[in-house]
This record gives structure tokens, sequence and C-alpha cells, in this order.
């Protein structure tokens, strides 16, 4: 196994933790700032107001792509454990 062999093998797991993680950040930062821009226009500053939506944004994020997630995941990692044999 070469350097650059190595530097592809991590350059390609880091875009798919990249992928798999862009749907469930996507949506609580989006919840995020629409909470932190009506706190903004309505003055009110209770801590738990954002918490909570943020909470139920990744929820229903899992719910929802879940399962493209896990077949991403588990397609990278039978493609990596499958070409084992061709890293010697």
């Amino acid at each position: 196994m070469t350097g650059d062999f190595a530097a592809q093998l991590l350059a390609q797991m880091l875009w798919t933790a990249v992928l798999i993680s862009a749907p469930l950040l996507g949506l609580t930062l989006i919840v995020g700032l629409v909470i932190s821009i009506f706190q903004v226009v309505t003055q009110v500053q209770e801590v738990s107001l954002v918490f909570v939506p943020k909470i139920l944004a990744a929820v229903l994020a899992l719910a929802v792509f879940g399962p493209w997630m896990l077949r991403k995941l588990v397609g990278f990692a039978a493609n990596l454990i499958g070409s084992i044999p061709g890293y010697f």
C-alpha cells in the first residue's frame, strides 16, 4: 500500500462521512437559524426553545434519511472489505 493509495482511501472515507452527515446537519442548521431569527424578532431568549426543535428535527431527519445513510455506509464498507485482497 502506497502513500498515494492511503491518501485516496482517506479522501474517499471523508467524502462518504460528509455525504452521510449532510442531511442531519443541514436540517438541524436550518431549524436552528429559523428559531434564532424567531428569537431575535420576538426577543424571547429561552434556551430550551433552541434545543427541543433541533432534537425533533434530528430525529425526523434520521427517520427520513436513515435508510439512505445506512445503505451508503454499508456500501462503502462492503466495497472497502471486498477490495482488501487487492491491497496487497
